[in-house]
């Protein structure tokens, strides 16, 4: 059994930058394009920086064709400002971080309220908004506590583009279908574990991200939405490497590096609920609808031969543990 896919896409990538740019970048290119996150240190808040910032990509990335679609890091932005990132080659929108939330977000949003002028220019410009939507309660809770802030913004601004970005709970899908203006992205991950996979037994450090994988049904309702099809559903897989010593530590850092696998894992996983024929969706056509994208023209052909996931990839002096690390998982790339 085999499937080609026609572009598909990462609507939610860290690259980093510097020696792990270069690992990680080609492990990510038989996506046809990404969305690229800017929690770098410092993180990526003008036009000029994330035009150098895409630069150094591409060049990681050598010669296969892969389409960048920058993010800049929310800060509150003049009209001016704004007019110079949209016309910047390669900006795609601004991502939101609560301040202190997750990796290198220390300079995010504290008060939503002073954000909302930047957000009505947004608005009125057509500049997607792209959030990491957790609150600083309790860690369980964290993504259900905010959903009370997308609807106040779906409501606030019906014509601004809203992002839940990697959602975890079954609450969100409910809340996305009461707005037009909200989409979603989910990870693999977040289709396949819970956080009894993290932390039930030994615990799994190579699992640990924000948000944290919740429980049994909201897994469930994600995967459900994610196979059947649903039209405002993308994936992006928030692969997150962080070097084995800051994983495999106290004071572990948060991601999960799925970007070699993604596209064979995804196969497997549709293909076990006989849904090949929405994966297409999934990885490409969603995003391209909703975004009105035209990434880079590639076909990756998945086939159901069993592939051998290594435990772990190294080069430039960096080492990265995979999900699945030294696991066969039964789908891959046909090259």
């Amino acid at each position: 059994m085999e499937i080609t896919l026609e572009s598909p896409l990462d609507m939610h990538l860290h690259l980093r930058d510097g020696d792990m740019l270069k690992l990680v970048a080609p492990l990510s290119a038989d996506f046809a394009g990404a969305v690229i996150m800017p929690n770098l240190v410092p993180p990526v808040t003008d036009p000029g920086a994330m035009v150098a910032y895409g630069e150094r990509i591409a060049t990681a990335m050598g010669d296969s064709p892969f389409t960048r679609y920058m993010t800049l890091f929310f800060t509150k932005q003049s009209e001016q400002q704004l007019t110079l990132a949209k016309e910047t080659p390669g900006f795609f929108g601004y991502k939101l971080y609560p301040a202190g939330i997750t990796t290198n977000s220390e300079g995010g949003v504290a008060n939503l309220a002073e954000a909302e002028s930047t957000l009505k220019m947004m608005e009125e410009m057509g500049i997607p908004l792209l959030i990491h939507g957790e609150s600083h309660g309790f860690v369980m809770d964290r993504e259900a506590e905010f959903l009370g802030v997308y609807k106040h913004l779906a409501q606030q601004f019906p014509k601004l583009k809203i992002c839940m970005e990697h959602i975890t709970t079954a609450a969100a899908l409910d809340l996305m279908e009461e707005f037009e203006n909200l989409c979603a992205t989910v990870t693999l991950q977040h289709l396949i574990i819970t956080l009894d996979d993290v932390a039930g037994g030994a615990l799994q450090p190579h699992l640990f991200c924000k948000p944290i994988a919740k429980r049994p049904h909201d897994r469930d309702a994600l995967l459900q939405a994610a196979v059947s099809g649903h039209p405002r559903l993308m994936f992006g897989s928030d692969s997150a490497p962080h070097p084995r010593c800051k994983k495999e530590a106290c004071g572990c850092a948060a991601g999960v590096f799925t970007a070699p696998l993604a596209l064979p894992k995804l196969a497997e996983i549709f293909a076990r609920h006989h849904a090949l024929d929405n994966l297409q969706g999934f990885v490409s056509g969603n995003a391209c609808r909703i975004h009105g994208l035209t990434p880079a023209a590639k076909h990756v052909t998945l086939h159901d031969t069993p592939m051998n996931v290594p435990t772990s990839y190294r080069s430039y002096g960096q080492q990265v543990v995979p999900m699945y690390a030294g696991e066969q998982i039964s789908w891959s790339i046909k090259h």
